[in-house]
């Protein structure tokens, strides 16, 4: 594992980096130039340049795409070098991650007891991998539970205690997926970049969930020339900003910030709200803002960002509570700014600390690329995407149902039916083995037990979702839509739950209320091509042959993959 050293800033402006953005696409485009156009097709700049505040793509290239769920990063900066960077060093991120989880040599597959005698004081205190969950279950229980699944271990480095642990990596993974990781032009900028992404996911959740009255910060008192160069550029453009103070105790500043614009809203632009930290209560107002510009489309673009950390209010209404709050300025918040990077990082470890949390980072940088990249962790932080009702049980169930074999999965729900006799996700994820087995009828038995024992709304449309799910494989398309209309109601913002509704309808005959369904679905993901797809085969269905072809034809340029559009596409161009 290699040492941390002291590391000098080498630029300052709108972000605090070893060097400055043109080196850092420079640097980042030699690397990636060795794959051919493999790993990156391409930069483009896409924002309009109404607010003048620069938002660039790194696409990815074929070999990209094959270990990468995503085919397009967006970077963010004040300056378009900055932004190009910010692009880019996504890209290195997410590839390097996926990579690292894609190279079984990287881990060491072992039980917890395994670990625990094979490295006997260097593993982590199982009361991190409770204290992850919130879980107040006995040690004992817990390490009877973590026994029922073997874990990737890898050896991470502890910047709280300042030693090496070995984790069981793959946990972590299941709670928080990709959110963690991070690049860098060094191990330190890398690692410090991607802990303060963590303590903004996790003020945001807590926001999220809580709803504290927190200080709105003036925007008269700001003077930090680049965030002021930002802010003008909204108020020129008579653009709505609201900046807040998210901090909450935090030993790194948070900025939350909301903008819309009345002229513009609901027709062609939406209410955007996200949030930035940095070592700098300016440099966190500065990653607020110029996040706001990469997610809103300069609110004139008919945009549809997807929320992750904060919620997407659909009126003015929505955010009125944020209105409230004592006024603050940057100056009164909290503020890690040194000149070097490892004293920053060095202090908000120690602050963590402080708080009984530890900050763990493992290196996944990419051999073949080498640029620095990292998966950073801190056990006892919230994830705005994560079930409020998480427990050891709960995600060791998960495990359990989708990756092990039935028969183990079956002991496991057993064992901790014994640990959780009350739960509700273990009817559940009866339910679902039940569904993996093929036993659909049982399956959907199941399900309707759990749903009215989960108190979460998600979880409760989850389990009605499931039921219509276990319908529709057997081809009971009517008996499906009740399931999915109680689904919708609890959860109307997650798309499959209309598209699976839409196709039951669809099933059944019914093509305009499906056509409605899969409208729904597109304005909560508009590059769905599945749905645009299935929009194209209503219109056809209800004899508006225009329309059909539209909607296949954008469909297939989505997805050149989905030949039964490209069927019918060809039947209806052929009939014209």
């Amino acid at each position: 594992m290699r040492k941390l050293l002291p590391t000098s800033k080498g630029y300052v402006a709108d972000s605090d980096k070893i060097c400055s953005p043109e080196e850092t696409v420079a640097r980042a485009k030699a690397a990636f130039a060795r794959f051919g156009s493999g790993l990156l097709a391409e930069t483009r700049r896409i924002d309009t340049g109404r607010l003048g505040i620069p938002v660039f793509l790194s696409m990815c290239g074929e070999k990209a795409r094959e270990i990468m769920p995503t085919r397009k990063q967006m970077g963010k900066g004040a300056s378009p070098a900055q932004a190009e960077a910010s692009a880019l060093m996504e890209l290195v991120e997410r590839y390097s991650f996926f990579s690292f989880w894609n190279t079984p040599d990287n881990f060491r597959e072992r039980t917890w007891s395994a670990a625990l005698a094979e490295w006997p004081g260097q593993v982590m205190p199982l009361e991190d991998i409770l204290r992850s969950v919130d879980d107040p279950l006995p040690l004992a229980a817990a390490a009877e539970i973590m026994d029922l699944v073997p874990w990737r271990f890898v050896s991470a480095r502890n910047l709280t205690r300042d030693r090496e642990e070995w984790v069981p990596l793959d946990w972590f993974k299941k709670l928080n997926e990709f959110n963690g990781s991070s690049a860098g032009n060094g191990l330190e900028e890398s690692i410090l970049q991607g802990a303060c992404e963590l303590v903004e996911r996790h003020v945001c959740a807590v926001v999220d969930r809580t709803w504290p009255v927190t200080p709105t910060i003036s925007l008269d008192s700001l003077d930090d020339p680049v965030l002021c160069g930002l802010v003008d550029a909204f108020r020129r453009e008579g653009v709505f900003l609201l900046l807040k103070d998210f901090s909450l105790g935090m030993p790194v500043p948070t900025v939350a910030a909301l903008a819309y614009d009345p002229a513009t809203f609901p027709d062609a632009s939406e209410i955007v709200f996200t949030a930035g930290t940095a070592a700098s209560p300016a440099k966190a107002a500065i990653r607020a803002v110029t996040e706001i510009a990469q997610l809103a489309g300069d609110f004139e673009t008919i945009s549809n960002y997807e929320a992750s950390g904060l919620p997407k209010f659909a009126s003015p209404a929505g955010f009125a509570r944020l209105l409230d709050g004592p006024e603050t300025t940057l100056a009164a918040m909290p503020c890690l700014e040194r000149g070097d990077i490892l004293e920053e990082l060095t202090l908000l470890a120690r602050g963590l600390g402080e708080k009984g949390l530890c900050l763990y980072s493992v290196e996944t940088t990419n051999p073949e690329l080498s640029l620095v990249a990292n998966y950073n962790f801190v056990p006892g932080f919230m994830f705005r995407e994560r079930t409020p009702n998480a427990s050891l049980g709960l995600f060791v169930g998960r495990i359990l149902v989708e990756e092990t074999p039935p028969p183990m999965a079956s002991r496991g729900l057993d064992v901790l039916a014994g640990h959780y006799p009350d739960a509700a996700f273990v009817p559940f994820f009866r339910a679902m083995l039940a569904l993996r087995e093929g036993d659909d009828a049982l399956a959907t038995g199941l399900f309707a037990l759990a749903e009215p024992l989960l108190t979460d709304p998600e979880d409760k449309a989850l389990a009605a979702f499931y039921q219509a799910h276990a319908l529709t494989r057997d081809e009971k398309w009517d008996a499906a839509v009740p399931h999915l209309d109680r689904a919708i109601a609890l959860c109307p913002e997650v798309k499959e739950y209309f598209n699976l509704r839409g196709v039951a309808r669809f099933k059944a005959g019914d093509y305009a209320r499906a056509s409605g369904d899969f409208e729904a679905a597109l304005a909560l993901d508009s590059g769905s091509a599945m749905d645009l797809a299935n929009l194209g085969l209503c219109h056809d269905r209800l004899g508006h042959p225009d329309l059909a072809v539209h909607y296949l034809q954008s469909a297939i340029a989505l997805d050149p993959g989905l030949d039964f559009a490209r069927d019918r596409l060809a039947g209806l161009l052929g009939q014209k």
